[in-house]
């Protein structure tokens, strides 16, 4: 009985103290502005201590309200109405540094003087940043300017329920400006850069290389340069491009990729990218007849860019990892694991 006793005060010891990291859990997560984990954990804390978490739980769920309209208001350039929506915020968390960030924001937009300097620097900079072509060895790659913006990451709803599981977690992500490919990589430009031609489908120099691995991409020996995060070796695509053309190419990042696919700021809020119906603007199975075509086949989505639905896969540099629901600002994914493809 003695040692009944025992494992029985351990078991309520143990339970006692995951009770507490609930509620530590629950508190730092409102501190970081995880008002989804700070509710996860409030309930849990009830349910293992039976205190009453219902008002921690009802702000927790006013705050993710609250954050999602106004960065929905943000999006919208409704600076007056999302800077009151964030305020709310911020007075039920001071320590929310994406609301206390996008309230600084709203206020600069709100005033005439900076607001003038901000669109003189805007225009200053479209001068700059437009669509080009890498027209070196006349490799006539076509790249897109996409300007950057905030967007909500995930399965939204126009997806219904095509989602992988792992895509479920919606959160909010603001990018910078950055480049594009207009068109998948084609098997010309491909032999052109690493002097072979990997395809299964090898039907032109016009046609999407494939049957390209990461190490293919990034490469694995040799000198080595890094760019976002990620490494690009001598023997591979980036790296020698890079070489030929004097600049700085690197694969999308996995928001990057999903913005460009959704239209940017451009966006409609389609289905697949450029239409709510997927034979106009995508190769897939119902209609490729099992084999790629040449790229640029069908419609561009918002931004003119092709195939980002359809005909092969394409690399991002994000490696493998849940998504948190916390917003992020150029996220460039978890520093180690697997690599992740998408279906494009």
């Amino acid at each position: 009985m003695k040692y009944l006793i025992i494992v029985y005060l351990l078991l309520f010891c143990f339970l006692q103290a995951n009770g507490q990291d609930y509620l530590q859990f629950a508190n730092d997560c409102f501190d970081k502005g995880d008002y989804e984990c700070a509710k996860r954990n409030f309930i849990n804390f009830q349910a293992y201590d039976g205190r009453d978490m219902s008002a921690q739980i009802k702000i927790a769920d006013e705050c993710i309200r609250t954050l999602n309209l106004a960065d929905d208001y943000f999006k919208d350039t409704e600076w007056e109405k999302a800077k009151q929506r964030y305020q709310i915020v911020l007075d039920k968390n001071p320590k929310d540094l994406h609301a206390k960030k996008q309230m600084d924001l709203c206020i600069k937009q709100l005033n005439p003087s900076t607001r003038n300097t901000t669109a003189s620097q805007q225009q200053s900079k479209s001068s700059s940043f437009n669509n080009y072509t890498e027209t070196t060895n006349n490799l006539n790659i076509e790249i897109v300017a996409v300007q950057g913006g905030t967007f909500t990451m995930g399965c939204t709803s126009e997806q219904g329920g095509d989602c992988f599981g792992n895509e479920t977690q919606t959160h909010q992500v603001t990018l910078s400006d950055f480049y594009i490919g207009k068109y998948e990589v084609t098997q010309g430009q491909w032999k052109a850069i690493m002097g072979n031609n990997p395809s299964f489908f090898n039907s032109g120099d016009n046609y999407p290389v494939e049957i390209v691995s990461w190490n293919d991409i990034v490469g694995t020996s040799g000198d080595t340069m890094v760019i976002k995060n990620i490494t690009y070796y001598a023997n591979g695509f980036i790296y020698k491009l890079n070489q030929l053309t004097g600049r700085q190419y690197r694969l999308p990042t996995e928001a990057e990729w999903e913005f460009s696919a959704r239209g940017g700021r451009r966006s409609k809020g389609y289905k697949y990218s450029g239409s709510n119906t997927v034979g106009d603007v995508a190769w897939y199975w119902d209609n490729s007849d099992n084999r790629t075509h040449i790229v640029g086949g069908k419609s561009a989505n918002e931004l003119g860019i092709y195939d980002m639905s359809g005909n092969v896969l394409e690399w991002c540099s994000d490696r493998w990892g849940d998504y948190s629901s916390n917003a992020q600002t150029d996220p460039t994914g978890p520093s180690t694991g697997s690599s992740i493809s998408f279906l494009n």
